[in-house]
């Protein structure tokens, strides 16, 4: 059974194409999920992919927040659907409550813009079970807020329960303990701010993408 994934649209939001390419060359189905929509029935799983949702006003992913799309796809998260937040959507689903910590300004306040390698930490995650512990992958990174963080007890609690999905091997941005991605305790919800859907061909440089994208997808 072909897979459909939802990619989210908010005013603002610049890489639901990409994203959208990215699924249908590794097999599966795109759906644009506009943000003002509740109807999530026909999709298998979801990416909040990057962008900058209302501008960034307020705080990244502050607003996108309040759109009934994020209430259906809150309601979908707890209910086991695979959610994917990429960049924004990573910012978009701390702000929701949907992961723990938030995302700040890099350090050295400059936006970056080039490809990073990361360490995968887990396979236990919706994003990473067809994927290697210990693998490491070449993945584009292109923000501005991308610098996580958290308290003291909620960082024991990550590492404690094996929730960090990726950490960067030379850290750009100054996350705490070099976290490039987690999960929520369900293991199915998972921000990362690398971007795998532009690494899934070889004529943009890797196709280290395509082990996440297709776990997401539930294949091979």
């Amino acid at each position: 059974m072909t897979a459909t994934v939802g990619v989210a649209v908010f005013p603002g939001t610049n890489c639901e194409l990409d994203s959208i390419h990215a699924v249908e060359s590794l097999g599966g189905n795109g759906k644009i999920l506009w943000h003002s929509s509740k109807n999530l029935s026909e999709v298998d799983a979801v990416i909040i992919p990057g962008g900058f949702a209302h501008g960034d006003y307020l705080r990244p992913g502050a607003i996108a927040r309040f759109s009934p799309l994020m209430s259906a796809i809150t309601d979908f998260a707890n209910n086991g659907g695979p959610v994917l937040g990429i960049c924004n959507g990573f910012q978009v689903l701390t702000e929701s409550g949907l992961l723990p910590g938030a995302l700040q300004k890099n350090k050295g306040l400059k936006f970056l813009c080039k490809t990073v390698e990361v360490c995968v930490e887990t396979q236990n995650s919706t994003l990473t079970r067809h994927a290697t512990k210990g693998a490491k992958l070449s993945l584009p990174i292109n923000h501005f807020e991308g610098n996580f963080t958290c308290d003291h007890d909620t960082l024991n609690s990550l590492l404690e329960q094996d929730r960090v999905v990726l950490r960067y091997c030379d850290n750009p941005n100054g996350s705490i303990n070099d976290i490039a991605g987690v999960c929520n305790e369900a293991r199915n919800v998972v921000g990362i701010m690398p971007h795998p859907e532009r690494a899934c061909d070889s004529l943009l440089g890797s196709e280290d993408g395509k082990v996440l994208i297709d776990s997401l997808l539930g294949l091979n």
